[in-house]
C-alpha cells in the first residue's frame, strides 16, 4: 500500500485502527486509548523513503469541543466515560448527580475532540419545586450553620446555575449530543416519577401491562415533555450548530430502531446506541465526526511540549475550593453554592499563568471523614471523595485549603498526611481571610504558629492566604505553586550534596551504638526527582535511627532547600553486598591449589 493512499498526518492513527479497532461497538483496548488519546503522529519523509513519526500533543483550546446535553439522568455521564474511556464522570442511577462541566479527551479513527458533560436542564418552565426533586436537591444536608433565607436562596439558585454551566458548553460547542432515554421513567396520569416508589430498573425493564396491574395505573413509557422543551430550545438557539439526536438505553440493535421512532416527531433524525454495551456508538462517533474540521493544517509551533503540571485543590466540603478555581481562571467554570457538597466530579482546567506557564487546575469534592461518609449512606459522596484522592495522586501540586476562622481541624491533618505520604508538593492556602477580625501585623505570624505547630507533617509547605469571593491574593497561589513544582523537579549535584553531608555529618556525627559501632556515610546522590529522592550510601542503615535520618532531612531542607515538597532519604548498606561478595569468593577454587581456597583479587 502506497503512502499516497493515506493522509500522512495521521498515517500512524490510520494503521492502528485498522490493526486494534475489530468491532466498531467494541471497548476500544486500554493500549490502543494510552497510545491515541494524547497525541497524534506527524512524519517526516526521510532521504531512503521510510517515514518517521514524531509525537506532538495537540493542545485541548485547538480540539473541537463534543457537548452531551439533556434532561437528568438520560445517561450523559455515562456516555462521557464510554467516549473518553475510563471512568471518569460519577454514575449513579439517581437523577442531578452532575452539575458543572466535565472535560475530556478523546478520539476516533484519526480525529481527535473533546468531550464535554453537562448536568441536567430541567428549569423549562418547571417550579422550584419540581426542579429540587428532580435534581434531588436537599435543604438539610450540608446546611448546617446557615440562615434559613441564605439555605433557601442558594437552593433556589442551584437549577440556574447547572444549566448556565450546560448553556456554556452548548455555546463552545461545535457538535452537539442531544440524548434521550429510550426508555424513560414512566409517566401515571401525566405526571413524571421520579421518587424511590417505583424503582428506577422496574420502570425501565417491566412491560407497561405489568407496571399498570401491578401499581394500579396508567403507565407511559418514551418520550416526555422535558425532552421536547429541550428539543425546541436547541432548535431556536442552535440552528446554526449540527445536533445530533442520540436515543440512549437501546441495548437490542431491532429493538432499538422500535424505541427510537417515537422520537422524529422532535425534528432530527434519532439514534439508537446504548452508552452501557456502546451499542450504535460507532455510528454515533461517525457522524460526529463527518461534522468536524480538519485539523491538519497545523502549525507545529503552537503545539507545546514542555511538562504541564497539575495543581489539585483540596480540603473539606465549603472551604472555597471551588471560588478559588473561578478566581484563577476568570470566569464562572464551576459552580459555587453554600450547599455543602455542590462540587462532586474532579473538574479539570487548562490555565495559563503570568509567565506563560500552563497549568492544569483540578477542582475536587470536599472531602470528609470516613465515618461521616459512611454514616451518610450516600454512594454519590463516596464516589466523589474517591475521585478526590485520585486527583491527589495524578496532580503535582496539591493546594490544601484552609477556612480561616475554622483554622486546622482532624480532617485538614488526615488530607496533609495523604499529600505527605502520596509524595506530592504542597501549598497551604488559608481561604476566607477576610472573616478574621481585627487583623493587625501580628495577625499573620501568630495564625502560621499556629498552623505549623498543628500541620507539622507538612512544616515544609509555603503558606498563602486570599480571599477568593473577591479574588484577593489569588495571583500568590499561582505564584507559590510554581516555586513548587520548579523545586519539586529540581536536581542538586552530586558534589553540593556531598559537601552539605560532610557538613551535618561534622556538626552531629552518628550515635554510637552499645557495641561501640558508629553508622558511616560513604557517599550520596539524589536518584529521582517528583518528589526529590536521595540515597545514602552506608556502612550499615541500621546504625541510622529514625531521629538521625530526621536530623539529616531537616540539614538538607535548610542548606539545599527544596521548600514545598517531600523528600524521600533511602539508606543503603554496603556491608550485606561485601559479605555476599566475601561468600561468592570463599566458594571457589584455583586450580591446583590443593584445596587451598582462592580469594578474588
Amino acid at each position: 500500500m502506497s503512502s499516497e493512499s493515506t493522509p500522512p498526518l495521521y498515517l500512524a492513527n490510520w494503521i492502528l485502527t485498522r490493526i486494534l479497532k475489530r468491532k466498531r461497538n467494541l471497548v476500544r483496548s486500554k493500549s490502543y486509548r494510552e497510545v491515541q488519546a494524547n497525541i497524534i503522529h506527524k512524519h517526516t519523509h526521510m532521504p531512503n523513503g521510510t517515514y518517521c513519526f514524531l509525537q506532538f500533543q495537540i493542545p485541548d483550546h485547538l480540539l473541537p469541543r463534543i457537548a452531551i446535553v439533556g434532561r437528568p439522568n438520560v445517561g450523559k455521564s455515562a456516555l462521557f466515560n464510554r467516549l473518553v474511556g475510563g471512568n471518569r464522570a460519577i454514575v449513579v442511577d439517581e437523577p442531578g448527580v452532575t452539575r458543572d462541566r466535565l472535560y475530556g479527551r478523546s478520539f476516533w479513527g484519526d480525529r481527535e475532540f473533546i468531550v464535554v458533560d453537562t448536568g441536567g436542564v430541567v428549569t423549562f418552565s418547571k417550579s422550584q419545586a419540581d426542579c429540587m426533586e428532580q435534581l434531588a436537591i436537599t435543604t438539610t444536608v450540608g446546611m448546617d450553620g446557615i440562615s434559613l433565607a441564605s439555605r433557601e436562596a442558594a437552593v433556589a439558585r442551584m437549577p440556574s446555575m447547572i444549566e448556565r454551566q450546560a448553556v456554556a458548553a452548548v455555546e463552545e460547542a461545535a457538535v452537539i449530543i442531544f440524548l434521550v432515554d429510550g426508555q424513560a421513567p414512566a409517566q401515571f396520569f401525566g405526571q413524571e416519577i421520579f421518587s424511590s416508589t417505583i424503582p428506577l430498573f422496574i420502570q425501565r425493564t417491566a412491560p407497561l401491562e405489568i407496571l399498570n396491574k401491578t401499581y394500579g395505573g396508567k403507565f407511559q413509557a418514551g418520550l416526555i415533555a422535558a425532552d421536547v422543551e429541550i428539543a425546541d430550545w436547541l432548535r431556536k438557539k442552535y440552528s446554526n450548530k449540527c445536533i445530533i439526536l442520540a436515543v440512549n438505553k437501546c441495548e437490542s440493535p431491532r429493538k432499538g430502531l422500535m424505541q427510537a421512532s417515537e422520537f422524529w416527531s422532535l425534528g432530527f433524525s434519532p439514534m439508537p446506541i446504548s452508552a452501557l454495551s456502546g451499542t450504535g456508538t460507532g455510528e454515533l462517533l461517525d457522524v460526529v465526526c463527518s461534522e468536524l474540521k480538519n485539523i491538519e493544517a497545523l502549525d507545529t509551533s503552537e503545539v507545546e511540549e514542555n511538562y504541564v503540571p497539575s495543581i489539585a485543590i483540596v480540603g473539606r466540603p465549603n472551604v472555597g475550593k471551588s471560588s478559588i478555581l473561578n478566581a484563577l481562571v476568570g470566569e464562572d467554570r464551576t459552580i459555587v453554592s453554600p450547599i455543602s457538597g455542590t462540587t462532586r466530579d474532579a473538574i479539570d482546567t487548562e490555565f495559563t499563568g503570568p509567565d506563560g506557564q500552563k497549568y492544569k487546575l483540578i477542582d475536587t469534592a470536599g472531602i470528609r471523614r470516613r465515618a461521616a461518609v459512611a454514616s451518610s449512606g450516600s454512594t454519590t459522596e463516596a464516589l466523589s471523595v474517591n475521585r478526590a484522592f485520585r486527583a491527589i495522586r495524578r496532580s503535582d501540586v496539591v493546594a490544601l485549603v484552609i477556612e480561616a476562622m475554622a483554622c486546622i481541624t482532624e480532617q485538614d491533618c488526615r488530607i496533609a498526611e495523604r499529600i505527605e505520604r502520596e509524595g506530592k508538593g504542597c501549598i497551604i492556602v488559608i481561604n476566607k481571610w477576610d472573616t478574621i477580625p481585627n487583623k493587625n501585623q501580628q495577625t499573620t505570624t501568630y495564625y502560621e504558629q499556629d498552623v505549623r505547630e498543628k500541620l507539622r507533617i507538612l512544616d515544609w509547605a509555603p503558606i498563602v492566604y486570599s480571599t477568593a469571593t473577591s479574588g484577593h491574593s489569588a495571583e500568590k497561589i499561582i505564584t507559590a505553586a510554581s516555586m513548587v513544582h520548579k523545586e519539586r523537579s529540581r536536581r542538586l549535584g552530586t558534589s553540593i550534596l556531598n559537601q552539605v553531608v560532610q557538613e551535618a555529618l561534622a556538626f552531629k556525627p552518628p550515635p554510637r551504638t552499645r557495641g561501640g559501632k558508629r553508622g558511616r556515610v560513604y557517599y550520596s546522590t539524589q536518584a529521582a526527582i517528583r518528589p526529590p529522592t536521595f540515597v545514602f550510601f552506608v556502612n550499615d542503615a541500621k546504625l541510622f535511627p529514625e531521629t538521625y535520618r530526621r536530623y539529616m532531612k531537616k540539614q538538607l531542607r535548610s542548606d539545599a532547600g527544596f521548600p514545598g515538597t517531600p523528600m524521600r532519604l533511602l539508606w543503603r548498606s554496603r556491608r550485606r553486598a561485601d559479605n555476599e561478595g566475601k561468600t561468592a569468593g570463599v566458594n571457589v577454587q584455583a586450580p591446583g591449589s590443593g584445596g587451598k581456597l582462592a580469594l578474588p583479587t
